[in-house]
């Protein structure tokens, strides 16, 4: 059973929320903040789209892993077995590696050399590699899944076969 801490299950003591994961989720949450509490201090730019557009992926990022990270927490994700949760931690840490990448290669070509912008930059980077340790993980943990559903698959359908033969209500047509 999972520690509870209010109510919230213990990262470190549950597999749903950790997994094999080397990172408490809670980092990558920590380090998407902190870049963009660094690009929002920047009062001004000149060309201003590659801060905007960092802006936007910091934010956007640390919104949905939060929001996953408390549906896991909470243990809803079970209360909608229809979403295959795996597949959605893998999009979601894929799409923010590659997003936050960009942003700080972008951030990283168009700053101004402040402070803002070079610790944006550097979070940003750090945020990219906590989002692609996390997406390697959520491809190990997607392949296991799929693995075992395929498996299960067999089982079902070896036990189906089985009991057509002990069904009364189908008819053999050779009789």
């Amino acid at each position: 059973m999972p520690a509870k801490l209010w109510g919230l299950r213990c990262w470190e003591c549950d597999p749903l929320i950790q997994g094999p994961y080397l990172l408490p989720p809670e980092l990558k949450q920590i380090l998407a903040l902190i870049a963009f509490i660094c690009i929002e201090t920047i009062m001004e730019c000149s060309p201003c789209e590659g801060l905007y557009f960092f802006e936007f992926v910091s934010c956007s990022a640390f919104v949905v892993t939060g929001v996953l990270l408390i549906l896991f927490s909470l243990n809803l994700h079970m209360r909608i077995p229809q979403i295959n949760w795996n597949l959605t931690d893998l999009v979601n840490t894929g799409l923010s590696t590659f997003f936050f990448f960009i942003a700080s290669i972008v951030l990283a070509a168009l700053n101004h050399k402040t402070g803002a912008e070079i610790a944006a930059m550097i979070f940003g980077f750090l945020a990219t590699a906590a989002y692609a340790v996390s997406t390697f993980l959520a491809v190990q943990k997607w392949r296991v899944s799929i693995r075992q559903q395929s498996a299960n698959d067999y089982i079902r359908a070896r036990t189906e076969s089985r009991d057509v033969d002990s069904r009364p209500e189908i008819q053999r047509l050779d009789t």
